[in-house]
């Protein structure tokens, strides 16, 4: 146990990258959204390899954020998985220290996070939008119907022949006009 944590690295933070999130934000989220108005289903995205959360509630952010722009009446679920149970526990819990403040906008910690002395902790609202739940990638069937998956925090650890695998099942999960992020 204590091998497989030290090999599991959990280098992540809100909006990483936020040139990508920029992208996602402009082009991708709008486009999910529209595709389920007037749908009785809902919004389906899948975060493999969430590790500690803050990708999964990232988008869920934006995409909340996008169905309030929209007037969109669908539902959102975020699946977000990963194989380490300790940062699954560490995510559902939603409490996270103060500096999330450099990588969140005021308007967003007002919106979805309350203050408590030296930690924010998401709010309900955010917190009904993503499932954590321990999932191993390679071989743990894929989620489907899914609008859009993100796996940024994993493939470049697997060896080809892995990624291959991982990759097939994600195209699998997708919907018609899904995104791989």
């Amino acid at each position: 146990h204590v091998l497989s944590r030290e090999l599991l690295i959990g280098v992540t933070r809100f909006f990483r990258d936020s040139e990508a999130f920029s992208h996602l934000s402009s082009h991708v989220i709008p486009q999910v959204v529209r595709n389920n108005l007037g749908s009785s289903d809902c919004i389906r995205v899948w975060i493999a390899g969430c590790s500690t959360g803050e990708e999964a509630y990232s988008i869920a952010m934006l995409i909340l954020d996008e169905m309030s722009r929209q007037d969109a009446n669908c539902q959102l679920k975020i699946f977000a998985t990963d194989v380490d149970e300790d940062a699954i526990a560490f995510a559902s819990a939603g409490i996270y220290s103060s500096d999330i403040d450099k990588d969140i906008s005021p308007e967003r910690l007002a919106n979805y996070f309350v203050k408590n002395g030296d930690f924010y902790t998401v709010t309900q609202d955010l917190r009904r939008a993503v499932i954590f739940s321990t999932h191993n990638m390679q071989d743990d069937p894929p989620f489907s119907s899914i609008d859009l998956v993100s796996c940024r925090n994993v493939l470049i650890y697997f060896q080809q022949a892995a990624q291959k695998k991982v990759l097939s099942s994600l195209y699998f999960a997708l919907r018609d006009k899904g995104f791989l992020f």
